[in-house]
């Protein structure tokens, strides 16, 4: 399970990256090359996303300690 939460940091970072390295590239008027990082980036995010839900899905859900007083 530790694996999928840091694949899923690891995506979350890519994205990170990718979003940073397209701003560069759209401030010196690269539009061609800052749009396929925004589109990497994009990718990245859904990627990480996507992971994120397959780890809340397959991680059993914790009580508070006030639920479990109930």
């Amino acid at each position: 399970m530790q694996d999928s939460h840091r694949r899923a940091a690891e995506l979350h970072d890519l994205a990170a990256h990718a979003h940073r390295v397209a701003a560069e590239h759209h401030e010196k008027q690269d539009h061609l090359t800052g749009w396929e990082h925004s589109r990497q980036a994009l990718e990245h995010s859904h990627q990480a996303y996507q992971k994120s839900l397959q780890v809340q899905e397959t991680t059993p859900a914790k009580h508070s300690e006030k639920d479990a007083t109930k």
